[in-house]
């Protein structure tokens, strides 16, 4: 974005409240830290060079590799002369007198500017349990999104996890192989993938670099905003014979990766075809963890495949085969405590040295609620989100004029390939800019109707699908009083980005200039059903 608008001669500050850039992966340095979207496809497409002159070293890019990535990116266009760090950011007001935002800082800092953008992560606020005596924990207390830079060394001790979503199943089995003792806590059991991780081909390198146009018109057209994982079949799940059906889940978890959810075009509507996915992965847990009872806790049998984000995985199950490890099923055994030698559950004590809090984020809406961001008439965000967040797009939110959201709720962002949906909102922002600049327009803001619609919309694209039917991050059920409402798009990154275009094609319609009666919408249904040529896509 700072780049973005730099080359619209704009002035621009960034503030942000780590000591580097990188993001999510400045913070999240727990051991085994991972991208679970594919290196090549997981890099910025904004510059050719770029695109040359970086190599990746595995299939599936380390959290130490990946900030590597961002440094050479900073550094290669000259971005931290603009880059406050260590400063965080705590109000941001729209003064409705000169149209401007007063944006105030950690360090008393006042700056005032025509347009803010809130580019503040989806998973940047961490979820600390509200479990008594927590803090009366004698030993070290480590949280998975804020890992200490210098590491942590295991080695002879007894840990215990809390939690076992994405960072868990990541860290566990690093953990597992230092610890003398590893007892995990799990809530809810997760369905996950192998990754098939290895080092990355020079050859697929080579084919990637080479054809990357492409391949990044091809990214554009998936649902996920990802290439396909193998060759789709384009049939119903259930159209075909058991025997076909097992073949396709078979390729799929032995590729490796997410593409086992696109085994078939169906699986996130079919709730049969997605029961047949899940007994499939149960079915390899039973086969991979040696006890029993052990294996038929890690079987997930409480919400569809997908509904909860679904996690790759090197050596999760097989760890629980190690003598070192015990699994706690928290649903029959609940924590009731932490004492100041370990976890105390309705059962047992479980004695340890350091307890790590693998518990999530606050995501999509956790760090924005942080900052006192006041609009028009001195409405708040926080009290405008408080029955759930609205935003026209998951762009705009009607009464905050001039504040962008950066894959904001109600856009794809956490259910797709997030550099693909960072860089078009991105785009869509600075266009939005430079088009009120052309036409000497200072004020833009999203129409309430429209982001009335704009959330029914939402609300109807999500109701077939089995995302709603899990208790996941994604509608906020990970947080105690947090309104649950499904917070991502789920139309797809092309019917998205269709979408996007032709309200910007129709003056930026349901969008109001200057104070001028926002352009009628267009059908979004009928705009996502549109056939998308593949020159269009380019």
């Amino acid at each position: 974005m700072l780049h973005k608008l730099r080359g619209l001669g704009l002035i621009v500050r960034v503030f942000e409240a780590g000591h580097d850039v990188g993001g999510t992966w400045y913070w999240n340095r727990y051991p085994g830290a991972r991208c679970d979207v594919e290196s090549m496809e997981y890099s910025f497409s904004f510059d050719e060079d770029l695109e040359q002159e970086w190599s990746w070293t595995e299939r599936y890019a380390t959290q130490p590799e990946i900030l590597s990535y961002a440094r050479h990116v900073a550094d290669r266009f000259d971005l931290r002369r603009d880059i406050s760090f260590s400063t965080r950011v705590t109000s941001a007001t729209f003064g409705e007198a000169n149209g401007t935002w007063l944006v105030t800082t950690d360090k008393g800092e006042e700056v005032r500017a025509q347009y803010c953008v809130m580019a503040t992560g989806c998973l940047s606020t961490v979820n600390r349990p509200d479990i008594p005596g927590l803090d009366g924990f004698a030993g070290p207390v480590y949280q998975t999104g804020l890992w200490p830079h210098e590491g942590v060394d295991f080695t002879g001790k007894a840990v215990c996890v809390i939690g076992t979503g994405s960072s868990a199943i990541q860290s566990i089995p690093v953990i597992a192989r230092q610890a003398a003792q590893l007892t995990v806590f799990q809530r809810t059991a997760n369905y996950v993938a192998p990754a098939r991780n290895q080092p990355m081909s020079e050859a697929y390198e080579e084919h990637f670099k080479a054809n990357y146009k492409d391949l990044r018109r091809k990214q554009l057209q998936g649902y996920f905003g990802a290439l396909p994982s193998g060759e789709p079949r384009m049939v119903p799940s259930m159209s075909v014979g058991d025997d076909e059906r097992e073949a396709a889940y078979e390729e799929g978890w032995e590729r490796g990766g997410l593409g086992l959810l696109g085994s078939f075009p169906d699986l996130l509507f079919d709730r049969d075809g997605n029961e047949t996915l899940a007994e499939f992965v149960r079915g390899k847990i039973r086969a991979t963890v040696k006890n029993p009872a052990t294996a038929e806790l890690l079987c997930p049998d409480d919400h569809p495949v997908g509904s909860k984000r679904m996690c790759i995985d090197t050596g999760y199950f097989e760890t629980f085969n190690r003598d070192n490890v015990t699994l706690v099923g928290l649903k029959a055994e609940p924590i009731e405590r932490i004492s100041s030698e370990g976890v105390v559950t309705a059962k047992q004590a479980y004695p340890c040295d350091a307890l790590v809090l693998a518990t999530g984020f606050d995501a999509m809406t956790g760090t924005l609620a942080k900052i006192a961001i006041t609009g028009r008439g001195g409405r708040t965000l926080k009290d405008e989100w408080a029955d759930g967040p609205v935003a026209y797009l998951g762009l705009m939110v009607a009464g905050f004029p001039n504040l962008f959201l950066v894959t904001g709720p109600g856009s794809p962002s956490v259910l797709s390939n997030m550099l693909v949906s960072i860089e078009q909102h991105v785009d869509w922002i600075a266009g939005c800019i430079e088009a009120l600049r052309e036409r000497g327009a200072g004020v833009i803001e999203a129409d309430p109707a429209a982001q009335e619609d704009w959330l029914e919309h939402g609300a109807a694209v999500a109701a077939p699908t089995v995302y709603p039917d899990g208790k996941s991050w994604y509608t906020g059920a990970n947080i105690a009083g947090k309104p649950r409402t499904f917070m991502a798009y789920i139309g797809g990154v092309p019917g998205y980005r269709k979408i996007c275009d032709a309200v910007t094609a129709g003056d930026y319609a349901g969008f109001a200039i200057d104070g001028a009666e926002a352009a009628p919408l267009p059908d979004f249904m009928a705009v996502l059903r549109t056939p998308q040529p593949a020159e269009a896509a380019a």
